[in-house]
């Protein structure tokens, strides 16, 4: 499959790949430095997510970040992008009890950042929330399946939509995200069959994770992918290289040649 090369991706440009069967790419990004790089290695999506919460701020869940805190990783990503899509997720409490805070919330991230779009957690229960974004003009992508900020809800981390109940409802929820105006929808650790049957039934793309090779496209957390973050090994990950690894080798030789007088040499002083 050949890829249409964009000067920018929008959400439009995400229908048309998948009507044409072109699988999307996403990854996640938080600060310039690292979303420059993602930006011009060819990138469709950057989804400025509330993994911050984990990778940058060492929490153990996503709850703890702020509104504040995703504005200021959300702009840092947009001033190093060129031609990907920015999603910001809208972090916990943000949005979930009230459609009025909901708008407000997604004002600030689309005012303060100069992001493309927000991802929100959640299908029918909030609705509400999802159509007055949407009326405002705010691009949203869903996010069903395993959601990391009802993790207290659920209690664990495990596969989601695992019996018939829960799969049926997901696939309603999928399919209201759709009738919505949703422009896309994360699925995030779910059985394939499932995903498939999601990704068939909407005319909207699918992002999986952890969800199989029959959706529309895959992202994957950058720090996982690269090797920075090592305490992470689901099932569904795949580490490219192994950062951690490569940054530990060359900060113990730098160390090595300060105490041996080694760095810096003639050629680097002044």
């Amino acid at each position: 499959m050949s890829n249409k090369k964009y000067r920018r991706v929008t959400t439009h440009t995400l229908l048309e790949m998948k009507q044409r069967g072109e699988k999307i790419s996403m990854l996640t990004g938080y600060d310039y430095s690292i979303a420059k790089i993602i930006d011009s290695s060819g990138i469709d999506i950057i989804l400025v997510g509330d993994s911050a919460s984990n990778v940058m701020a060492g929490h153990e869940t996503t709850l703890p970040i702020t509104l504040d805190q995703m504005i200021y990783h959300a702009s840092s990503v947009v001033r190093g992008v060129k031609r990907s899509l920015v999603v910001v997720d809208l972090p916990f409490g943000s949005y979930q009890s009230d459609p009025k805070e909901a708008l407000r919330s997604a004002i600030r991230i689309m005012k303060e950042s100069g992001a493309h779009a927000v991802k929100m957690e959640g299908g029918s229960e909030i609705k509400d929330s999802i159509k007055k974004i949407l009326n405002a003009g705010i691009p949203v992508m869903g996010h069903l399946g395993l959601t990391p900020q009802s993790i207290y809800k659920f209690g664990t981390y495990t596969v989601r939509a695992q019996e018939n109940k829960e799969a049926k409802r997901l696939i309603e929820d999928a399919k209201l995200l759709d009738k919505l105006g949703c422009f896309g929808i994360v699925l995030e650790k779910i059985p394939a069959s499932v995903s498939k049957k999601v990704t068939n039934a909407i005319n909207i793309p699918v992002i999986g994770i952890g969800a199989g090779s029959d959706v529309d496209g895959q992202v994957l957390v950058t720090h996982d992918l690269v090797g920075l973050s090592t305490e992470f090994n689901p099932r569904f990950l795949r580490r490219y290289v192994d950062l951690n690894d490569i940054m530990s080798k060359a900060i113990k030789s730098y160390i090595k040649d300060v105490k041996n007088l080694n760095f810096p040499n003639k050629n680097e002083q002044y």
